[in-house]
């Protein structure tokens, strides 16, 4: 069953999709397009939809707004795009805490490993490289 559309970009890196939250003008579509550069494939920009399949969370695109980003000062820019992939990785606009203790964010009744970050910062590509590298450990 798919569930309503949230309020999150997602990309594909290493095969999982990183959900990325926030705000209108949060940076979700800019830490999207770096992720992009660094060998990252668009899922979806600004909504996801998400349906649970053999037990695991995937993302897709709604079908008006799939293989599309927003590029702020520039517009809509066609990207190639994955149409479906499990998710590993939720990521909410904020300032992180220093150690932060383990959250999760649970999305149609499952339960993914979760992390506050601010999306604008330089860093925030490599800080999701690291937090991949602690999940698929």
């Amino acid at each position: 069953m798919t569930e309503p559309p949230i309020h999150a970009g997602c990309v594909a890196i290493r095969g999982v999709g990183v959900l990325i939250a926030g705000p209108s003008g949060s940076g979700k579509s800019d830490l999207a397009l770096r992720l992009i550069e660094r060998g990252g494939v668009l899922v979806s920009d600004d909504y996801t939809l998400l349906h649970v399949e053999a037990g695991t969370l995937h993302a897709t695109a709604p079908a008006t707004i799939a293989g599309r980003i927003e590029v702020r000062g520039l517009g809509i820019v066609d990207r190639p795009t994955i149409a479906s992939i499990p998710v590993a990785l939720f990521v909410e606009a904020g300032t992180p805490d220093r150690l932060p203790d383990p959250m999760t964010r649970t999305l149609a009744g499952i339960a993914i490993p979760a992390y506050r970050l601010a999306l604008l910062e330089a860093s925030a590509p490599a800080k999701i490289d690291l937090m991949l590298d602690r999940i698929l450990r």
